[in-house]
């Protein structure tokens, strides 16, 4: 019997874990940290052994194949010590997707890639496709294997994901854009990430679609230097294209029709960065044959997913918006764009690296107040300090949250939209998102 290593005991990790005891593996697990009760539970229930808080390299390196949770960087001991013994190495989207026959539609990006993959999923389901969502968002994808195999699979797939992959092959995949983030994982080297999203289509073959947003610089420019040998289906907000899929007229249109698919102004989500997540659902289910009423009444009927631009409530006339999905800048840019009132912003978190000039005008245009979230805000009060008269540093959701609740006035709107890493004062975004609307019910 041939041995599977897991390192790391999350989702990703556990259920890689599952699948490899269900398709006959000796399966182990390693997690250098605490192991989550629920997690710890699932191995013991399934007779998998398991250690926490070490790495026993004696048994990982007897391992036939290593399975790496997204979290692990490649530039600790044990990764290396396990490739240098000559062992492959494997992310879990890797080992999942040995395991199915499905029809695979991989979503990476920067940003939107959430909204993106639940709304083709959405799509599917109002179409009565034999569908799944897994990947990074809910279960893994080798957790999803364990349970049912459909016919067509949409994943949520993040550079981490991408990182450990041989024959990982979507049938169609989707690259929403391409902006600096997680720059602490990749040496602080833009292009490093950029190849790592990349990923995506290296395995991918002219009988394959890769969509991708056109008006986005870097996505162009990288997809010109690889020139990857698959069928390109691009989409824009901004021009109309001599292919794929575009606004024309205030109108979705794909090239290939000859009629529009719908108006924009008919979209549930807001935004511009929502008519592109739109664009490049309806695209899938374009190539995916689906019939353009269902395409239709997902796109009029979808209203988003829990973190992202979510409305929590209206008290004295504030509203109160939860955009803790935002990571990053770029996702933070769009969040502060679509305010229409003055903003009061929560902002703050684990710095990936953020260069915040690209907020100075629509901070200025936009923002009345900051309130700075995080354990170390120096550098968000030095970047904009200037621009604001207000700006205040706290420590816990609870205070920031009341302390919002003074500075704002009626009409105006909270707005959590972090533009950072969640680790150093939560579990991760979702905890962050869910104690921000925690605090607010609690006014």
């Amino acid at each position: 019997m041939k041995k599977l290593v897991i390192l790391g005991a999350g989702e990703s990790g556990v259920g890689a874990a599952l699948l490899g005891r269900q398709k006959g593996w000796d399966v182990f697990v390693s997690d250098k940290g605490p192991i989550d009760s629920i997690y710890r539970s699932e191995l013991l229930d399934a007779g998998i052994r398991y250690e926490s808080e070490t790495h026993s390299m004696a048994e990982i390196l007897q391992a036939d194949l290593i399975v790496k949770s997204p979290g692990i960087p490649n530039h600790i001991s044990v990764v290396t010590e396990a490739r240098q013994a000559g062992i492959e190495i494997a992310s879990e989207i890797e080992f999942g997707s040995r395991y199915t026959d499905a029809l695979l539609i991989a979503v990476t990006g920067s940003n939107g890639k959430t909204t993106t993959a639940t709304w083709i999923y959405d799509i599917l389901k109002t179409a009565d496709f034999d569908s799944a969502l897994a990947g990074n968002i809910g279960f893994s994808l080798s957790r999803q294997l364990t349970i049912s195999d459909p016919k067509y699979i949409v994943l949520e797939v993040s550079s981490f994901q991408l990182d450990d992959i041989q024959s990982f092959h979507p049938h169609i995949a989707v690259i929403t854009n391409i902006t600096p983030d997680h720059l602490d994982r990749y040496n602080y080297d833009f292009s490093q990430y950029v190849a790592a999203k990349l990923n995506i289509t290296s395995q991918q073959t002219p009988h394959d679609f890769l969509i991708f947003d056109a008006d986005d610089v870097a996505t162009v420019e990288a997809l010109k230097a690889a020139s990857p040998m698959v069928g390109q289906f691009p989409l824009s907000s901004t021009r109309i294209l001599d292919q794929g899929i575009y606004n024309q007229d205030n109108q979705i249109v794909f090239h290939s029709k000859k009629k529009p698919l719908m108006p924009i102004s008919e979209l549930k989500l807001e935004g511009q960065h929502n008519v592109k997540n739109a664009m490049a659902a309806a695209a899938v289910a374009n190539l995916l044959r689906v019939r353009k009423q269902f395409i239709r009444e997902s796109l009029q009927n979808f209203h988003g997913v829990e973190h992202r631009m979510e409305q929590v409530l209206k008290i004295n006339r504030v509203q109160y918006i939860n955009d803790s999905k935002a990571t990053n800048v770029n996702a933070t840019y769009y969040a502060l764009q679509s305010m229409k009132s003055p903003t009061v912003w929560i902002v703050g978190g684990l710095d990936k690296g953020n260069d915040y000039t690209e907020l100075f005008p629509i901070v200025f245009e936009k923002v009345k107040a900051i309130i700075c979230l995080g354990v170390d805000n120096k550098k968000i009060i030095e970047s904009f300090g200037p621009m604001v008269s207000i700006i205040s540093d706290t420590q816990s959701m609870t205070e920031a949250v009341s302390m919002a609740y003074q500075l704002a006035a009626p009409g105006d709107n909270v707005l959590l939209s972090p533009a950072c890493a969640s680790f150093d004062l939560f579990n991760d975004y979702e905890d962050r998102g869910r104690q921000f609307k925690n605090a607010v019910r609690q006014l």
